[in-house]
């Protein structure tokens, strides 16, 4: 009897990012959380998240927070990769504080607006300081 190989499930990543760790979360196509879990803030650490994501499934689309700041690097990183990246916007500080703040949480959110296209917009590119001008 021959068996028929197991096929990768699509799943969508989410990262929450911060100076110096960026927490990742994986939910599959109904938006069930899969896992979260956090890694430094660096080259090692994003190679490390991407190789996790993709551990879950077939790795879609992840959504970074703060992809003009914290999260420019691992941004990069992944579109590099061949990642399709979504810039989440972060919920306000008032709506954070409601909710508690949690990089586990973040990362989820930041995965379920990738999977649902309200994050659906381009990541900021980091080439150099701002502009005075704000441009």
């Amino acid at each position: 009897m021959s068996r028929i190989a197991e096929q990768a499930m699509p799943v969508t990543g989410g990262a929450g990012t911060h100076a110096d760790v960026h927490v990742a979360a994986v939910v599959d196509q109904v938006g069930r959380v899969l896992g979260t879990q956090a890694f430094p803030a660096d080259a090692a650490g994003y190679r490390a998240a991407l190789a996790w994501m993709r551990a879950h499934g077939e790795l879609v689309k992840v959504g970074v927070e703060g992809t003009g700041s914290y999260g420019a690097g691992l941004a990069r990183y992944l579109a590099a990769c061949g990642i399709e990246v979504a810039e989440v916007i972060r919920p306000n500080r008032q709506a954070r504080r409601q909710r508690g703040k949690s990089g586990a949480a973040d990362a989820v959110a930041a995965a379920v607006a990738a999977l649902s296209g309200e994050a659906s917009g381009m990541p900021k590119a980091v080439t150099g300081p701002p502009s005075r001008s704000g441009r």
